[in-house]
């Protein structure tokens, strides 16, 4: 059975992907431009694709691929509904980076609301050497303490972020889907929450109900004094117009581990954000500690044993994979 990774490169080396079982032609590429793809998953029964896009084009001219894992949470670099309509089984991971990613949200409020960026600046130049005092207050600072916290979607992720939060004595606000028609128990109205946050962050998944959800009306409704975090999906924000708030001073800052377009070329706004001192922006790194790469791996290589032992033997039950 022929297996292959088209962008193994998006884990470092140190993460090792072992051959699974049951595969006898195991083929791994550091990444795999589009016009590869064809070329490269050729006879292949199994792809394994991190952000490697497989559309319906793609998925028509190989007749012989029945299985792809998607070595990260989010589909949307696959057609689904082509590989329903081919058979091909869709599998992707999940959870394996709950801590890593809460974890992350945590930092970037931490790192804000403290002026962390400005602080390590400051030692740089070595401005503590010319203090008259035995500490060098470069920017004013707040606690997590007794502020609120809007969480925009209440997943698994989202209340890995609750429960952090709160040992930090923050106020936890679970915002309502925005045009819900009912408030369930525990929740609040999406506008009313927004506008309670001292902090709002991102963890709903990106569908066309939710592109762009943070935008000009949606930052208008925020504390002038609020940070927005987004660990999420990069076109959850329209980028332009929180540069826009936030030059204006109708936003206080934001943490982002997420792009519009990943990588981001040079040309993109993302980096007019980076360059503000009230933006800290992060490579989309947020899922990668070790543990959580480590946790991924193995799930993925999990999930594609289960499907060659089925696959091989279809008379045996196997524990389901998939979507």
């Amino acid at each position: 059975m022929k297996a292959v990774f088209l962008d193994r490169g998006s884990f470092p080396p140190e993460i090792a992907m072992a051959q699974p079982v049951g595969v006898s032609d195991w083929q791994l590429y550091h990444n795999t431009r589009a016009d590869q793809v064809l070329e490269r998953c050729r006879d292949a029964d199994i792809v394994v694709t991190n952000k490697v896009c497989l559309d319906q084009a793609i998925l028509a001219a190989l007749p012989e691929l029945k299985f792809i894992a998607v070595a990260a949470t989010g589909t949307n670099n696959i057609d689904l509904d082509a590989c329903r309509a081919g058979n091909v089984r869709v599998v992707n991971a999940t959870g394996y980076g709950t801590a890593s990613v809460a974890e992350h949200a945590l930092l970037l409020m931490l790192a804000l609301s403290r002026k962390l960026p400005a602080y390590m600046a400051a030692n740089q130049q070595q401005q503590w050497a010319r203090s008259d005092f035995f500490c060098d207050l470069v920017a004013p600072m707040r606690t997590l303490d007794g502020k609120v916290l809007t969480l925009v979607g209440a997943g698994t992720l989202g209340n890995a972020v609750a429960d952090r939060a709160r040992a930090f004595g923050m106020q936890v606000v679970l915002a309502e889907r925005p045009h819900a028609e009912t408030i369930r128990p525990g929740y609040c109205a999406f506008e009313a929450a927004l506008a309670q946050g001292d902090f709002v962050s991102l963890h709903c998944p990106l569908t066309d109900q939710t592109h762009e959800l943070i935008n000009s009306t949606t930052l208008a409704l925020m504390k002038p004094m609020a940070i927005l975090i987004n660990t999420g999906r990069g076109a959850l924000v329209n980028e332009a117009d929180l540069l826009a708030a936030l030059s204006t001073g109708q936003l206080a800052g934001a943490g982002l581990d997420v792009a519009a377009t990943e990588p981001p070329a040079a040309d993109q706004l993302i980096w007019q954000l980076a360059a503000r001192d009230n933006v800290l922006l992060t490579p989309h790194i947020a899922w990668a500690a070790d543990e959580a790469m480590n946790n991924l791996i193995t799930q993925i290589n999990d999930k594609i044993g289960q499907y060659i032992a089925h696959h091989h033997n279809p008379g045996e039950h196997a524990a389901p994979v998939g979507l």
